[in-house]
């Protein structure tokens, strides 16, 4: 992926910094107006990336920021970690606060399982609650910011620039497999 985004930015006479962050400035896409085919979405908080692939395969890729600056996995509610694993995009709506906001299906059977593990191992109190609500949203309006300085500042949802996530909203549906990853 990374050797793409090289490419790209020396075929548009543009420079690349020496961090893994090298998209911080601006979405990078292929050049077709609109995915083709069904899409499906993967999450690296690694890299502060959300890529998006289509039938043709990587179209897109986009900045991102999370909840928890550990960038652990979701353990439980109130916990500010942005869970891992394997989701599904369950609704849409724009959002008087985020500009957009695409609902994903956690907590998920597996999501399930991992909690009701922890529990046992004493790693979270007994009476913890898994927690929801998760998705993936822009930011407080004139704030864009957040995402190009890395704050992390969510509780637990994926945040981007506001223009980012209209676009993604346009062509991402119900259905659309999410996966997050560290």
């Amino acid at each position: 992926m990374k050797q793409v985004f090289f490419l790209l930015t020396v075929f548009l006479g543009g420079s690349l910094t020496a961090s893994n962050h090298s998209i911080r400035d601006r979405a990078w896409k292929r050049y077709s107006s609109s995915p083709v085919g069904q899409i499906s979405i993967t999450i690296d908080k690694s890299d502060y990336e959300l890529n998006v692939f289509d039938r043709d395969g990587w179209y897109a890729t986009y900045p991102v920021v999370f909840g928890n600056n550990s960038l652990d996995d979701k353990k439980m509610e109130g916990d500010k970690n942005t869970p891992e694993g394997s989701f599904r995009i369950t609704t849409k709506r724009v959002h008087e606060k985020w500009c957009r906001f695409l609902a994903i299906d956690y907590p998920t059977k597996e999501s399930i399982e991992k909690f009701n593990r922890r529990k046992q191992r004493g790693e979270i109190p007994a009476g913890a609650r898994i927690g929801g609500g998760i998705g993936i949203h822009g930011t407080w309006p004139h704030e864009d910011f957040v995402v190009d300085r890395y704050k992390n500042w969510t509780l637990g949802c994926i945040s981007m620039k506001n223009d980012d996530v209209t676009e993604l909203y346009g062509y991402a549906g119900a259905g659309t497999i999410v996966t997050i990853r560290k």
